[in-house]
């Protein structure tokens, strides 16, 4: 028997979880790296229903380790009732030491922050995308959504001239 493989891409898409979309729009990203999420039973099956909320997420340091905070994680109406779900508590985030080490000293000195970027599945486990990022300016802002409405203006157009 023959078992067919999905293509990358198609398995990219699959995989993704929740994305915080604010993200791109708030912060100039400059490194983005993958790290693992300790979670409990009953988040991993809300995760596996998708009931992920990321956009108000953010990543402390505390003690040489990495958290997620403010990420929500909704527990299913069929949780078990001897487990307290609390949706909104803080997660660890897994990631080598000499990788923490390393973000660790560009956040303190250079005035980067650390953002949850997506939250996806590799290999049968959840895994945390974050980014190494500098706060917008507003006028930076502003620049992007007038690119954002430029590109619409112009699909428009496009559309138009090839109906």
């Amino acid at each position: 028997m023959s078992q067919t493989k999905k293509a990358p891409a198609a398995q990219q898409r699959d995989s993704r979880i929740a994305e915080n979309k604010k993200a791109s729009f708030n912060y100039h990203i400059e490194e983005r790296h993958e790290c693992g999420l300790v979670l409990q039973g009953w988040e991993v099956k809300a995760v596996r229903a998708g009931k992920v909320q990321l956009t108000e997420g953010y990543v402390v340091v505390r003690d040489g380790e990495l958290f997620l905070i403010g990420c929500l994680i909704h527990p299913l109406r069929s949780a078990s009732t001897h487990v307290s779900a609390d949706s909104a508590r803080t997660r660890k985030l897994l990631m080598h030491k000499q990788e923490i080490q390393r973000l660790i000293g560009k956040v303190e000195q250079r005035g980067y922050t650390l953002v949850p970027l997506n939250l996806h599945w590799k290999n049968g486990r959840v895994k945390c995308e974050i980014a190494l990022a500098r706060g917008k300016a507003e006028h930076d802002k502003r620049d992007t959504i007038k690119e954002r409405e430029g590109k619409r203006e112009v699909e428009r157009a496009m559309k138009q001239r090839q109906l």
